[in-house]
């Protein structure tokens, strides 16, 4: 698309600064706005290409002038860091924004819509509360642990032993280390009790979903993974093909290349890591019980555990599978897997 000229604008909590670029990259412009200007000063504008970072409230900036008939794009800041020259100030950040956009080979960020970032804020909170409950636990065992009370690892043994060990005697327990111990494990089953209702939310929303509903009809992917990887993807205009969205999950092997030889190493681990992590957990699912199956994936699956071993053929599952639910969302098809 041929950008006649790019307003880069640098977001900011209160303070926001934009630098106006031409076709041939001369400023026309520079001004600085605060937050409640933004809006105001973009209405008055002709519809125009604005950029900016892909930050925590770039999209929502970007909703507000889409609405106003100004085309908006997100760059990845990683991205936008190499044509940042001079000193590190707003201004020049709002300029290399600008041309980045204007220069056309930076990949754009999709700009999500309210109800993937609905979505989105679900999984994190979830997320966030596992991981409480999951130092709950450790802390408890750990108290314990220095009483002589041990308690092997994971969440069933300390909902297990806990009730056992406040309800026998013990010297080493006394009165106000069991109150204590006992207000802790209380606040476990709380937390237990918030993931519940987080967890029958997303089966909801999987029910509710059509694209949902087809994600989870892939081997690998439940109710979380097809949820969050939905929220993630979007549309999945934004990639051309499949390769293009894992390769944006970090699922593609790291290439290093000089005088013609090619060298891959291991992946390289760049997007959304929550995502990727579930995607290769829910592969190794599948490839552990790929054992004396006789369908094409499975096949196809045994032969690299072979060759190449088990977390390799996880791990190249994990390719396969997301885009393959690139295929699903983007066409709107269903899996239909190999005949044998």
């Amino acid at each position: 698309m041929i950008k006649p000229s790019v307003i880069g604008l640098d977001l900011a909590k209160t303070t926001f600064h934009l630098v106006h670029l031409n076709r041939q990259g001369r400023e026309v412009h520079a001004k600085r706005l605060s937050r409640t200007q933004v809006a105001r000063y973009f209405a008055q504008q002709s519809p125009i290409h604005v950029a900016m970072e892909a930050c925590g409230s770039s999209h929502y900036w970007a909703r507000v002038l889409q609405a106003q008939g100004h085309q908006v794009e997100l760059m990845p800041p990683q991205h936008v860091k190499a044509y940042l020259r001079g000193q590190k100030n707003d201004y020049n950040d709002a300029r290399a924004i600008a041309e980045a956009c204007l220069h056309g080979r930076v990949r754009p960020v999709a700009i999500k819509q309210v109800e993937q970032q609905d979505e989105q804020m679900l999984h994190r909170i979830r997320e966030q509360l596992i991981r409480e409950r999951t130092a709950q636990a450790n802390q408890i065992r750990g108290l314990l642990g220095e009483r002589g009370c041990v308690i092997r690892a994971g969440l069933a043994a300390v909902r297990q032993r806990v009730p056992e060990i406040l309800a026998h005697t013990n010297p080493e327990l006394t009165a106000l280390s069991r109150r204590l111990v006992a207000r802790q494990y209380a606040r476990l089953q709380a937390l237990d009790e918030e993931i519940a209702w987080y967890d029958q939310q997303l089966q909801q929303q999987v029910k509710q979903d059509e694209v949902c509903r087809r994600l989870a009809e892939l081997p690998g992917f439940g109710p979380v993974v097809s949820s969050m990887f939905k929220s993630w993807l979007g549309s999945g205009e934004q990639f051309r093909r499949g390769r293009d969205a894992s390769a944006a999950l970090g699922l593609v092997p790291r290439q290093y290349t000089t005088g013609g030889k090619p060298r891959l190493g291991r992946i390289t681990k760049c997007g959304d890591k929550s995502l990727r992590s579930l995607l290769i957990h829910g592969a190794r699912a599948v490839v552990q019980r790929s054992g004396g199956k006789t369908d094409p994936l499975s096949c196809w699956i045994n032969r690299l555990k072979a060759t190449r071993g088990i977390n390799k053929a996880t791990v190249a599952l994990a390719n396969k599978l997301c885009r393959i639910a690139w295929v699903l969302v983007r066409r709107g098809e269903r899996y239909r897997p190999a005949a044998s």
